[in-house]
């Protein structure tokens, strides 16, 4: 195994927030464990005559990412109105009472709240979908 190979697992471990991952490949058990959101230990086997690669250092720990999802069903909006900018962009800080969206229900403008606080770092909708319960809209950081 590479790695590189093994750097990805690392990242999407982390992404991912699994707490182990066990895989054999071309002879070589490759173990990987962490505890919470403590960097990942990585456990490199050989397996039989596969010659043992030199462990990687683990990547430093990245802040978890989190979505702000659709508290109800309806049609999402960016801004105020069309002419108005966003309410947010990729890259801007927002707490738990900044306004990220509104979603019209029944003819009701209903303002969406990030209600946790981060950095805005992908935007999942546009103006005018429409959006189900619980649907991711945002990605923070």
């Amino acid at each position: 195994m590479q790695i590189e190979e093994i750097k990805t697992i690392v990242r999407m471990m982390c992404e991912y927030e699994l707490t182990e991952f066990k895989i054999e490949v071309d002879g070589c058990n490759l173990s990987i464990s962490r505890a919470g959101a403590a960097a990942p230990a990585v456990q490199q086997s050989p397996v039989a005559a596969a010659p043992a690669a030199p462990l990687p250092a683990a990547p430093a720990p990245e802040a978890p990412l989190e979505a702000i999802e659709s508290p109800l069903v309806g049609t999402f909006y960016r801004a105020a109105s069309p002419e108005a900018k966003p309410f947010v962009e990729v890259g801007d800080r927002v707490t738990a009472d900044t306004v990220v969206g509104i979603i019209e229900a029944m003819k009701v403008m209903n303002e969406v709240k990030a209600e946790k606080s981060g950095i805005i770092r992908e935007v999942l909708v546009e103006n005018g979908d429409p959006v189900e319960y619980g649907q991711k809209l945002f990605v923070i950081g």
